[in-house]
């Protein structure tokens, strides 16, 4: 089949979204499928030299169509020019939030009818607050009721995220619209190493691991250095120290919290960090830690990344993401925005070598049997199928 995947940001931006939909591509085009992924045109000149040859190695299997925006805002880009992008293709699978592409796809939508296979993977709720916010509310209002009628199937990583989600209303009427696809992560590429650095090594080390933008301020990097701040204050775990992994706009503004807490010699900064020296960042760390803030946080992939390097991981109890593993098995969860739940629930971790080994590898054996790409993509395989060949639909 010919399917179309359109995303708002895309390798090598190192974003969520637009890493899963690459591995979905990457999967669906070893199944025998023509995948053509629409992205906008960004400026990543830095990025792009970094990965270039992950980029040159997926242009061989799909199609990249890198659209000129006519205007953006931050990750938010205007491309109407893919309304007439989307020709002949057995399957649209759209993902949301990219309200940048909404309206093209809304309407060659209403022009083809039934014809087009349209497909909604709703990634997140968009949560900000002044003009940005006003925004966001109201495609809410305007647009994404009329897209998800549209929409053939909805897609999702977790129901139980849309079960508390902008969707909450239309997910009880039609719950048979909706069919849940849970992430996945490389095996190959994310390993276990077996080496004695982590027993010789005399401080602990934290990992964060995400975007340093404002797209991801969610994602609570201000309350894990707070904590740490915190945390070697306790003789045992005074020698605590925090990587952060990733890149972005915050960056400054970060290392500005770190030196004001009087912690900016314990927390290292990495920028440019490509997938072979992130899986040394997991194995050479006692746990990753993605405390969240709100409901803009729908999965959390780094969480599948730690896990399959036998890492115990720490994360907020939001829905979508506390579904990804079990709470006391392979990580524990936290409560959202709550800095001293997360130094309790850190200091667990940090204190218990033998439980964070026993959850380490229990992460690792939950990824090997629930979160592979293949897996993902051989149920987008059957979903498609299913959507084009229906004549209900």
């Amino acid at each position: 089949m010919k399917i179309a995947q359109i995303v708002c940001t895309f390798p090598p931006y190192r974003g969520g979204i637009g890493n899963s939909v690459y591995n979905i591509s990457d999967v669906l085009s070893d199944l025998g499928h023509e995948v053509t992924v629409f992205t906008p045109e960004y400026a990543y000149a830095d990025e792009e030299n970094k990965f270039a040859d992950q980029l040159t190695e997926a242009e061989g299997k799909f199609t990249i169509r890198r659209l000129k925006p006519i205007f953006k805002f931050g990750n938010g880009a205007f491309i109407p020019q893919l309304f007439f992008k989307l020709n002949d293709f057995d399957i649209v699978h759209l993902h949301y939030p990219f309200y940048g592409a909404l309206k093209a796809v809304l309407f060659r939508k209403l022009l083809s009818g039934k014809k087009m296979k349209l497909m909604l993977h709703y990634h997140m709720d968009n949560k900000a607050e002044g003009f940005k916010g006003f925004i966001f509310c109201l495609y809410k209002a305007l647009l994404l009721p009329i897209l998800v009628r549209a929409a053939n199937i909805i897609t999702c990583a977790s129901l139980d995220y849309i079960k508390h989600s902008n969707l909450e209303k239309y997910y009880r009427l039609k719950p048979d619209k909706f069919r849940q696809i849970s992430f996945g992560v490389n095996l190959d590429q994310f390993v276990t190493y077996h080496d004695n650095l982590n027993d010789d090594r005399r401080h602990k080390v934290l990992l964060f691991v995400g975007g340093l933008d404002q797209a991801h301020y969610f994602k609570g990097l201000e309350n894990l250095i707070r904590a740490l701040a915190e945390i070697i204050k306790n003789p045992k775990f005074s020698s605590t120290i925090l990587n952060v992994v990733g890149s972005g706009n915050l960056l400054e503004y970060y290392k500005k919290i770190a030196l004001d807490l009087g912690v900016e010699k314990l927390v290292f900064f990495h920028e440019m960090v490509d997938n072979s020296k992130l899986v040394d960042f997991y194995n050479y760390c006692d746990c990753l830690v993605l405390p969240s803030i709100n409901q803009s946080e729908a999965f959390g992939l780094v969480l599948l990344e730690a896990m399959a390097c036998s890492r115990p991981v720490i994360t907020s109890n939001l829905p979508g993401v506390r579904g990804v593993f079990k709470n006391r098995k392979q990580g524990l969860l936290v409560e959202p925005d709550n800095i001293k739940d997360l130094i309790k629930k850190i200091q667990i971790v940090l204190g218990d070598k033998k439980k964070a080994k026993e959850m380490g590898l229990a992460g690792r054996e939950l990824v090997e049997k629930k979160y592979t790409w293949v897996r993902v993509g051989k149920r987008l395989d059957s979903i498609y199928y299913h959507v084009k060949f229906n004549p209900l639909l």
